[in-house]
């Protein structure tokens, strides 16, 4: 499964399941993912593409900031119905 940038995912395994991220970047078969607040821009986490669930939402990378990335982040989680998120 490809990810591209920007695109907005919830995992589905591990200590953060059930949170959004944003993907960064995809190396060595991972995806490089951060939240703002847990992972940082400067210190993203990298996950199993198995592990991760694409939403319908892209975030632009372009001078994103963690707090940037947070707001949106935590828009998402406040917006209802959650069914219109996913792919």
């Amino acid at each position: 499964m490809e990810f591209e940038k920007g695109t907005v995912v919830v995992s589905k395994a591990g200590r953060d399941k059930g949170y959004f991220m944003v993907v960064l970047d995809e190396a060595d078969g991972c995806v490089i993912v951060a939240d703002g607040k847990e992972r940082p821009l400067d210190r993203p986490k990298r996950k199993n593409p198995k592990h991760l669930q694409k939403t319908n939402r892209k975030l632009s990378l372009e001078q994103l900031t963690d707090k940037k990335l947070r707001s949106f982040l935590k828009s998402l989680r406040n917006q209802s119905p959650m069914e219109e998120l996913y792919v």
